[in-house]
């Protein structure tokens, strides 16, 4: 079995790739050109005997109605789960939270079905669940819109991941993540109609392989993988792999500088804020780093512009240096809330491509810039419904770095 995920989120697809032992792809119709975004479908359930695609919020929710001259693009592209189930002919089986309500949830489903054209209503599962009583009552209203109800869940406070800011604690960082995953495979077996899930389920499209969403930045890239830099799209690596990059990673935590056989660096987004007082001992890093970006390109982002910076500060006020390739300083300590799609346009030459580039991608992010510093703005950014949002990150020699987090290329 093989699980993506429908639009921007590298937290969820990190818990599917632990229950299924393989890469969970992100699949966003407003940041991806669709060639990228067929190939994926394709790779994502390549050798599977089931491909399921989690939604990001609601089925039809994502980009609104555009404004004039704006970039929300025209529907199908609008970056909702519908847009995929749409554009591939997809079977979708609702996960309804129906705590609070009996027959109601019916009328709820109700509204689901026959919302969009080209989108199916398959099936429902009934989520928490507070008796066997409160499911009899449910079932033969769900019946009555002749909605199959393929399966049920409990309410169980014990189900619950734990979580912190940006959602759900990492799954490297879940102790008891492999009992969970068992405890849920057990509940999917002994209360989901597994085989008639099997049975709603359509054939993926055959599309050719085009995965390459952006040039690689170099033919060997060192990538910073550990708990703080852990935001990074598994399509990204994917398509450099596939235009023949080589990926080496590395360990700043660990205090490991990049491996000196790259030509460029990238450093994924993640949370350094909880690790600010190692990475500012990590010398043999630090100082790695800036010899590496003394003749090769270093690109940060988020967590990594953040590395990047001249001072750190954590949520308890506490500065930490950070590497200094950049001038600015980020504070955690001064949260406000970053969060949405974003077109971005290359203010100059660097890693993500040249001068006048255009991408897509988002930012979801509670730190600030403290102080700007002297350097130059990378980017220069808008909305989704192409609302100009100003020049941002900043840019030094061969050092580049946002809080822009790329998906892909924009297409034309």
């Amino acid at each position: 079995m093989a699980v993506a995920k429908s639009g921007p989120d590298y937290i969820d697809p990190a818990f599917h790739a632990a229950a299924t032992g393989r890469p969970a792809f992100n699949l966003d119709s407003w940041a991806m050109p669709p060639p990228v975004l067929d190939g994926l479908l394709s790779l994502a359930g390549e050798d599977a005997d089931l491909l399921l695609i989690e939604a990001s919020m609601g089925l039809f929710d994502g980009v609104g109605p555009a404004s004039p001259g704006g970039g929300a693009g025209p529907k199908g592209q609008a970056g909702r789960a519908a847009d995929l189930a749409a554009r591939w002919g997809l079977p979708v089986v609702l996960v309804l939270d129906v705590s609070g309500q009996s027959q109601t949830a019916a009328a709820t489903a109700r509204g689901f079905i026959g919302f969009e054209p080209g989108v199916t209503i398959a099936g429902v599962i009934l989520n928490r669940l507070g008796s066997a009583r409160h499911e009899a009552g449910i079932r033969p209203a769900m019946e009555s819109i002749g909605l199959p109800v393929l399966g049920s869940l409990p309410r169980d406070p014990a189900l619950a991941l734990p979580e912190r800011h940006l959602g759900l604690v990492q799954a490297e960082e879940t102790g008891d993540l492999a009992a969970r995953i068992a405890r849920l495979a057990e509940l999917a077996e002994d209360r989901f109609d597994l085989d008639a899930i099997w049975a709603v389920a359509a054939p993926v499209p055959a599309e050719a392989q085009a995965v390459t969403a952006i040039v690689p930045p170099g033919q060997r890239i060192a990538i910073a993988r550990d708990a703080a830099f852990s935001f990074l799209y598994p399509h990204l690596l994917a398509g450099w792999r596939q235009a023949g990059a080589e990926i080496s990673t590395f360990s700043p935590l660990a205090d490991e500088p990049p491996p000196e056989d790259c030509d460029a660096c990238w450093l994924p987004g993640g949370y350094p804020e909880l690790h600010g007082a190692q990475l500012a001992a990590a010398e043999r890093f630090r100082a790695g780093l800036r010899r590496f970006a003394e003749t090769r390109p270093v690109h940060g982002e988020c967590g990594g512009y953040m590395v990047l910076a001249r001072r750190l500060t954590d949520a308890a006020g506490l500065a930490h240096p950070m590497v200094g390739l950049l001038d600015h300083e980020t504070s955690f300590a001064r949260r406000r809330l970053h969060l949405g799609y974003r077109r971005a346009q290359l203010l100059a030459d660097g890693a993500l491509g040249p001068a006048g580039t255009a991408l897509r991608g988002h930012e979801f992010h509670y730190a600030t810039v403290s102080a700007a510093g002297t350097d130059a703005p990378f980017v220069q950014l808008a909305d989704a419904h192409g609302t100009m949002l100003g020049p941002a990150g900043s840019r030094r020699g061969r050092v580049t770095g946002s809080f822009f987090h790329l998906i892909a290329q924009e297409h034309q």
